[in-house]
């Protein structure tokens, strides 16, 4: 699933105007929240600790109008802990978000 960032540069673009500096820094602020989130599911073991990241993944994702990123994290709180599949998903679109 290919993530089109241009839904978070509209976000962006809203809630900063035309600054891209402020919208780089934004940028980077967002994709390094998800991929620490991604480093905290992936080292989950117990259902508490997977739960808790995917919450807060999707907290983040909505808090920057990622749908995709939101959908994915509904996938993992619903799914067991350390699911490689949506582990890889929500990998994919960091990736995505990232170019």
């Amino acid at each position: 699933m290919a993530f089109d960032p241009g839904a978070l540069n509209a976000s962006l673009a809203a809630a900063v105007g035309s600054d891209p500096a402020l919208m780089a820094e934004l940028k980077c602020a967002f994709i390094d929240s998800i991929a620490r989130q991604l480093d905290l599911l992936g080292r989950s073991r117990c259902d508490a600790n997977w739960e808790i990241a995917a919450a807060r993944l999707k907290s983040i994702a909505a808090s920057f109008g990622a749908v995709g990123l939101i959908a994915l994290a509904d996938e993992a709180h619903d799914g067991a802990p350390g699911d490689p599949v949506v582990l890889r998903k929500i990998a994919a679109a960091i990736e995505d978000f990232s170019n």
